[in-house]
């Protein structure tokens, strides 16, 4: 009741809300490579759209994954890495391809380099395992709030009366 006040109100909010009724009809495409595949697999368990009705909507996601070394020792051996986890993303409508919301979401991660190559590769993959549920909830708070806002325009848009 006192958030209501003030104007807050939940952005998922019940099952029919509009963030929710978006979320469940969207449909994520392909999504090349070991980041597209965690990707994929984060978006659709946050999305809970699988095995549903037919979508409405199509995500697009299109990764830009890299790996930096900038902590140099002074025999030139890198110390330090930095994992950076980039995604533009689409949201399309599924049976025309317009395009609804085009933004993006990003996330990095620091990466301590140790003598063990193994515990170093080790923890750069768990850098990506993390920066992609990072940057996953990052896209579907997006999507929510693109929805929310889309059913407050409409809601706030005049109703015409038919003849």
């Amino acid at each position: 009741m006192p958030l209501t006040a003030c104007g807050l109100r939940p952005l998922y909010g019940g099952a029919s809300s509009p963030a929710r009724q978006t979320l469940g009809a969207v449909e994520v495409g392909g999504i090349p490579g070991r980041s597209g595949y965690l990707m994929r697999g984060a978006l659709e368990q946050r999305l809970g759209a699988a095995g549903r009705e037919a979508p409405r909507y199509r995500l697009e996601v299109t990764l830009d994954d890299r790996i930096e070394g900038f902590g140099v020792r002074a025999d030139n051996a890198v110390t330090r890495e930095r994992r950076t986890l980039r995604a533009r993303f689409q949201l399309l409508t599924a049976d025309l391809g317009t395009v609804l919301l085009d933004a993006t979401a990003g996330a990095d991660a620091g990466i301590d380099v140790v003598s063990s190559e193994y515990a170093t590769i080790a923890a750069e993959d768990s850098a990506l395992e993390r920066l992609t549920e990072q940057v996953a909830d990052q896209i579907v708070a997006r999507i929510a709030l693109y929805a929310t806002r889309r059913a407050d325009q409409r809601a706030a848009e005049p109703v015409s009366e038919l003849p």
